[in-house]
């Protein structure tokens, strides 16, 4: 099947030229909306998907799609935030029967985070369907890479069901010492923001070895269509519950930063990833006090009045989706927090290392290093990731 992989991208290639010398605008239309690509691939299989509430055709859901179409849907694996999408971010799961459609729901964000052998020798086929938004840090590229793992140790070939990357081809921040850091928000050797789609960047997984053992996946990527790197994508669907709109997605590379820290960055608000702030901030009238809510029921912080930063508004959308990586937000913080407060070592967690993926920039941060001096130490490795993921990429930039 692995050839299909290559068919799929000729005939987005043809499909781009034909639309450019139509001259005529082609919808934006996900892989999961390709219906005819994929549904006689798995017609008479034992199928597994790895999804969540994103993966929509319309208002329906891919799996309600699928079973209505008599596809045997044998199994769903759970992610982070489970198959519904509504789990605190950070809270494992157990196995269960999904009420609304019956079908048992395998948790890979449980005991485990990779679907078992146990299960992926029940099936014939497996499909992955979710909504990203183009970071290293963001876990549904660790689970897709987990699934691509597990489908090569048991010879189950994977349909890849491709969705756009709301921080389009944006490209920004370390690349990931995988030797120190490599985890469940570290997966692969690539910068905080990798501007590709997670169909793009399945191929570079294989196409790089970043496997264990050099293992190969069967995949086959389903393009969008009518899709460019540069084409603005507003999410229908919230992908995960403390991301509400675009403009926390974008905001999402240098505010998640915080999650490595002491201070709040707006989990429990109306406005999660859009602000930060702690009770000991001094100098800024903005101010806000987390308390539990569906999505975040223990959210840092609780019940403090907490002063900071209010982004919702400013900078505007193009300069935060521009710069991508931005520290400043963290510098700002930390600087107020060890000159009024006296916070320098309880600042930081140990997370924060895990998160940007490299030991220096922290230290650099505490000693007071300019942000033009640390970012200028990972340029030259953006270049170089710029140019291995050429071969991967699906969509024009």
């Amino acid at each position: 099947m692995k050839h299909l992989y290559y068919i799929g991208i000729l005939c987005l290639s043809l499909f781009v030229i034909s639309c450019g010398n139509s001259g005529k605008e082609v919808a934006l239309r996900t892989g999961a909306e390709n219906t005819t690509a994929y549904l006689s691939l798995l017609e008479g299989k034992k199928v597994g998907i790895l999804t969540n509430h994103t993966a929509t055709i319309g208002d329906i859901h891919l799996v309600d799609h699928l079973v209505s179409h008599g596809i045997d849907v044998r199994m769903i694996f759970g992610p982070e935030h489970g198959f519904r999408g509504d789990a605190d971010a950070g809270r494992r799961f157990d196995h269960h029967v999904d009420e609304a459609t019956g079908i048992p729901v395998v948790s890979v964000y449980g005991k485990t985070l990779i679907p078992a052998d146990e299960y992926m020798q029940e099936l014939d086929i497996a499909v992955f369907d979710i909504q990203d938004v183009g970071l290293r840090f963001y876990t549904y590229l660790s689970s897709m890479y987990y699934l691509m793992e597990a489908c090569a140790r048991n010879d189950v070939p994977l349909i890849i069901l491709d969705r756009p990357n709301p921080n389009g081809h944006i490209v920004s921040g370390p690349v990931l010492d995988s030797e120190k850091y490599t985890s469940f928000v570290g997966i692969a050797p690539i910068p905080v923001v990798h501007g590709m789609t997670l169909g793009e960047m399945a191929g570079m997984i294989n196409g790089e070895n970043w496997l264990p053992d050099n293992m190969q996946a069967d995949i086959t990527v389903i393009p969008c269509t009518g899709y460019t790197h540069s084409t603005e994508y507003i999410l229908p669907l919230k992908p995960s519950p403390n991301l509400p709109n675009n403009r926390s997605i974008y905001l999402y590379p240098s505010i998640c930063l915080f999650e490595g820290t002491t201070s709040s960055l707006g989990r429990g608000t109306e406005f999660p990833f859009q602000v930060y702030g702690h009770p000991l901030m001094e100098g800024y009238d903005f101010s806000f006090t987390p308390v539990p809510v569906p999505g975040a029921m223990n959210p840092p912080l609780k019940d403090q009045l907490c002063y900071g930063v209010d982004l919702r508004t400013e900078p505007s959308d193009e300069y935060v989706r521009a710069r991508g990586f931005d520290l400043s937000y963290i510098v700002d913080a930390y600087t107020n927090l060890k000159e009024h407060a006296g916070m320098d070592d309880a600042f930081f967690t140990a997370y924060f290392d895990k998160l940007v993926g490299v030991d220096y920039v922290r230290p650099m941060i505490q000693e007071g290093v300019p942000i033009e001096e640390i970012e200028a130490l990972w340029q030259e490795d953006l270049e170089a990731f710029k140019k291995q993921r050429e071969p991967y990429l699906l969509y024009p930039l």
